[in-house]
């Protein structure tokens, strides 16, 4: 009898693991860069207090839609995985999932995420709409149009309206200036990120902003990734200005250049493995983007 129930023990937990993969709870890196922005417009929209409930919810909120577009990604991909090495051994391209059981799990994410959402306001209620569109037809994208990243930079920064629409029951021009900036940011990080899987989707037939910029620049595509690092600073400049933010700011945009000049350096070589440092390395931008707000709206 005690075998039976460990075997069951141990079929339950090989599962549930397969489950967590799906959901990419083994890569964080894809919820960090959700929850920060999400936090830079919950604190910015609360003035450096805003409500511990609201944190709470939108966290949770971070993790079931991170979850939710990860598993409906790899539902839409499942045939194109298998081709990629980076890829394989996801749970519905090694078929250790049926797509029966993901599109399960996929419903049970989105009415959780749904359920998080009757909490909030009417204005943030109607805003979880198009939050939910955003992130599900992004996998989608790369197969219509050659600058999915963008999709994605909307879809991943849609919790900025969202914490200004929960706190204030408004959407001011400074959470546009905020979104705008994190659609730049997603642009940076998500073409690092597709720099390195450049020669699959070339194979798999896949659109990319990292393939579009080595057509318009070859080798020298890494410009317009500088370009787009500089126009976030700028943004962030603004921003501080318009919030005046003193020095504290200042010292957060150098971090973020020294951090930028960094990864141009990784990007400059094309090697796989620096690209994929580079995007991965972002998280501490979101980081020190969180903690000069955080500092910035302390009381004096």
């Amino acid at each position: 009898m005690t075998r039976i129930i460990t075997e069951i023990i141990n079929m339950i937990t090989k599962r549930l693991h397969e489950y967590a993969k799906l959901m990419r709870m083994d890569k964080p890196i894809g919820t960090y860069l959700l929850l920060f922005p999400t936090l830079w417009g919950l604190w910015l929209a609360g003035n450096g207090a805003p409500p511990v409930y609201l944190v709470i919810i939108f966290g949770l909120g971070v993790f079931l839609m991170r979850s939710a577009g990860c598993v409906m990604n790899d539902i839409v991909d499942r045939n194109f995985d298998p081709h990629v090495s980076r890829t394989q051994s996801r749970p519905l391209a090694a078929k250790t999932i049926t797509v029966f059981e993901a599109i399960i799990l996929l419903i049970i994410l989105l009415v959780l995420s749904l359920y998080l959402a009757t909490f909030l306001n009417m204005l943030t209620l109607i805003l979880s709409i198009p939050a939910l569109l955003l992130a599900l037809s992004y996998p989608f994208m790369k197969r219509y149009h050659s600058l999915p990243q963008a999709h994605l930079g909307l879809a991943f920064g849609f919790g900025i309206p969202m914490s200004y629409a929960a706190i204030q029951n408004n959407i001011p021009l400074e959470a546009w200036l905020l979104l705008l900036i994190n659609i730049i940011w997603t642009l940076i990080y998500d073409t690092q990120y597709a720099m390195s899987d450049r020669c699959d989707d070339k194979k798999i037939g896949v659109k990319s902003s990292a393939l579009l910029f080595e057509k318009w620049l070859g080798k020298h595509d890494y410009l317009i990734i500088i370009i787009l690092q500089i126009s976030m600073l700028i943004g962030l400049y603004v921003l501080g200005n318009l919030r005046g933010f003193g020095m504290i700011w200042h010292g957060v945009l150098v971090c973020v250049a020294v951090l930028f000049c960094k990864h141009t350096l990784w990007v400059r070589s094309h090697q796989v493995a620096a690209c994929f440092n580079a995007f991965l390395d972002n998280s501490k931008i979101g980081l020190i983007i969180f903690i000069g707000i955080l500092l910035c709206l302390l009381p004096n």
